[in-house]
């Protein structure tokens, strides 16, 4: 595949890139939707020339030049997807993996290789992601720690900083600038899950590494899995070479569904983001809300504690769906201590602000007076508490 096919003449506005990145040479191919290609083989009449090309791959990890030679290696489809996620990120390139999950699995592997082996993370993260990092089933290590103490907690052996913010599922945002120039020379991975390239991104503000869950916002719909990992492009060569390696490579017809997806996101994450500060706002003028979490930077994500049972708010609701997940089209609400962050020791979620009453809120694209109707009657069970009683949050935290 030409990658110089891909480039971009001019620098362009996000929601420009949104629509035409990695799509650059369908006119010339004559075509307007970007073809998706299925194969898992391809044929090769020069032998001698393929082993150069593989060899090539070993070597760098280097996307081969020419035709694609094997569904495990690259993939046209899937190619289009990473270098449109690259360009609204800012990065040099992205390389996309079966899951989230499999891509954050990818990196620490590329940086164990190495000997770095050590990460320090700050919580809270998504809680499968705390818990890969906590069992230290990929031989890592990890230490935990707040913000201000990265600079401490970093050994001869780290080789990562992890942070997640807006952090999931208490929304806590951090200064990533800050947190870079306490990383020193050792890479800062974010994962921009909640954030997207709309609202944030982190490279601009030192990260190396930025993670997504693509199920999430960059699908949009519910009906697609993959995670992306946006760099440079040495450290997307190992990556590359990892993913042949462990076999977690993102299949066309998903990398088809996330450029899709991609083109709709600035539109998408806008009007679900106006959708949830409105109700953040109205949530916390609920006598029966104890405390609202609205991240600074805004998004489509709310957090809020009830006073009374939150699982009978689970049960409330018929228009939002009570499911995991988030960043689809239609709203979702979970129980984060009873689903999502389980698997995260109770002690260390409640340390990380996950209380047993938290409920998280994923705003899709209803009329948000439909989604305040349903909100407000699957609260109507709960208790009321005045002013003068228990402390409560009179406005979204970062509002």
């Amino acid at each position: 595949m030409d990658n110089a096919a891909f480039a971009a003449p001019v620098p362009r506005a996000l929601a420009t890139e949104a629509v035409h990145a990695g799509r650059e040479d369908l006119a010339e191919l004559g075509v307007h939707a970007p073809p998706l290609d299925l194969s898992t083989t391809y044929p090769s009449f020069d032998a001698a020339a393929e082993a150069e090309r593989i060899d090539a791959f070993a070597l760098t990890g280097a996307r081969p030049e020419g035709p694609p030679v094997y569904g495990r290696l690259d993939n046209p489809t899937t190619a289009r997807f990473e270098t449109a996620l690259a360009r609204l990120e800012g990065a040099e390139a992205a390389v996309a993996f079966a899951s989230g999950m499999a891509a954050l699995t990818a990196v620490l592997l590329v940086r164990a290789s190495m000997g770095l082996r050590h990460v320090v993370a700050v919580r809270p993260l998504y809680g499968c992601s705390d818990h890969l990092l906590e069992t230290g089933l990929l031989g890592t290590e990890v230490t935990w720690t707040d913000p201000a103490g990265i600079a401490d907690a970093i050994r001869p052996d780290t080789g990562l900083v992890m942070v997640e913010t807006p952090a999931n599922p208490t929304l806590a945002e951090v200064d990533i600038e800050a947190l870079r120039h306490a990383c020193g020379s050792v890479p800062l991975l974010v994962d921009n899950t909640f954030a997207t390239p709309v609202l944030q991104r982190p490279i601009r503000h030192g990260a190396r590494i930025v993670l997504h869950s693509a199920t999430k916002y960059l699908g949009g719909h519910g009906d697609v899995m993959g995670g992306v990992v946006a760099c440079d492009e040495e450290f997307a060569g190992r990556l590359r070479q990892v993913r042949f390696a462990t076999g977690g490579v993102l299949h066309p017809m998903a990398g088809y569904l996330l450029l899709r997806g991609l083109s709709t996101l600035p539109v998408r994450v806008r009007a679900a983001s106006a959708s949830a500060a409105d109700l953040a706002c109205r949530l916390a003028a609920d006598p029966r809300i104890a405390r609202v979490h609205y991240p600074r930077i805004g998004g489509a994500m709310v957090s809020f504690e009830v006073y009374g049972d939150p699982h009978r708010v689970i049960a409330g609701v018929r228009l939002i769906t009570p499911a995991v997940s988030l960043g689809s089209v239609d709203s979702l609400i979970q129980h984060p201590a009873s689903i999502s962050h389980r698997i995260v020791a109770e002690g260390d979620r409640r340390s990380a602000g996950v209380s047993d009453r938290l409920l998280r809120l994923s705003v899709g694209l209803e009329d948000v007076e439909d989604l305040w109707r349903d909100l407000a009657e699957a609260l109507s069970a709960q208790p009321v508490r005045t002013r003068t009683g228990a402390a409560r949050q009179t406005r979204p935290v970062g509002l």
